[in-house]
């Protein structure tokens, strides 16, 4: 054997490799997202039972009490040994006063939180149902360390959830209609009797309840951090609302029976 054809030999499936290769990596899935959308607990702007001062300023995120309290989003995900916090930083726009991203240690999937000024609230329950009807796809680039990532947030996320007072108890918005789409849009309510007042909305986006409630509770974010994990593990609708049941009446101490009624999913 020559020496050409020697070469030939070890370098021809080389150079293959090296051309399909950019076609393998950009065969890889990727990365899910979840878009949380969060209203800030406002004593002032909001229908909701008074809460102490500082946890009721909707003007304040770090002690909120749905994003700067012990079981705020933001505070109760960064303290969470399977997720990691990858940016903190303002919004992208006047009502959204904090952004954060989330990466989970154990999957490819990323958590984008917004906090929204309390008084703005009707902003936070439109944004979400927008999301959920598909529509507002951005991308959102983001780093860790070495390696980055382009994420599809708003109406392109995996997964979009809410996080909040039911606004629906206080006033009304027009429909906000979009339609199933090739890629499976879930959507999670954190809210007082969410299922009631939600469903004529989520109807017209035609996204999936995956998770919502049936009467009044507290939206803290174990409840949710239950239900992503469920989500991420590939669990059935029935499975992530036991799941979230455990959960809260793990920290509600309202028993079993009483949380698994307090939670549903689908329609």
């Amino acid at each position: 054997m020559n020496c050409f054809s020697a070469r030939a030999r070890f370098f021809g499936p080389l150079i293959l490799l090296l051309i399909l290769l950019p076609s393998v990596v950009s065969a890889q899935p990727p990365a899910r997202v979840v878009h949380v959308f969060v209203a800030l607990a406002d004593n002032q702007y909001q229908g909701i039972e008074p809460v102490p001062a500082r946890l009721g300023d909707g003007d304040a995120p770090a002690s909120n009490l749905y994003w700067g309290a012990a079981f705020g989003v933001k505070t109760y995900f960064r303290s969470s040994s399977d997720w990691k916090l990858i940016s903190a930083g303002p919004g992208p726009k006047s009502v959204v006063l904090e952004r954060c991203v989330f990466k989970n240690r154990n999957a490819d999937v990323y958590l984008v939180a917004d906090a929204y000024r309390g008084r703005n609230i009707r902003d936070a329950v439109t944004d979400f149902l927008t999301a959920a009807s598909g529509l507002n796809s951005q991308t959102l680039v983001v780093t860790s360390g070495q390696s980055g990532a382009s994420l599809r947030i708003g109406g392109g996320a995996d997964l979009v959830a809410y996080v909040g007072h039911d606004a629906f108890m206080d006033f009304q918005i027009p429909p906000i209609s979009g339609t199933k789409g090739t890629k499976p849009r879930a959507a999670i309510m954190l809210a007082c009797a969410s299922k009631p007042y939600f469903a004529p909305y989520l109807k017209y986006t035609g996204a999936d309840p995956l998770l919502w409630t049936t009467n009044l509770m507290v939206p803290e974010a174990y409840t949710l951090r239950a239900a992503i994990e469920g989500w991420i593990g590939g669990e059935t609708g029935a499975s992530v609302r036991m799941r979230v049941a455990r959960a809260y009446d793990k920290y509600q101490h309202c028993g079993l029976q009483a949380a698994e009624r307090l939670f549903a999913t689908g329609w």
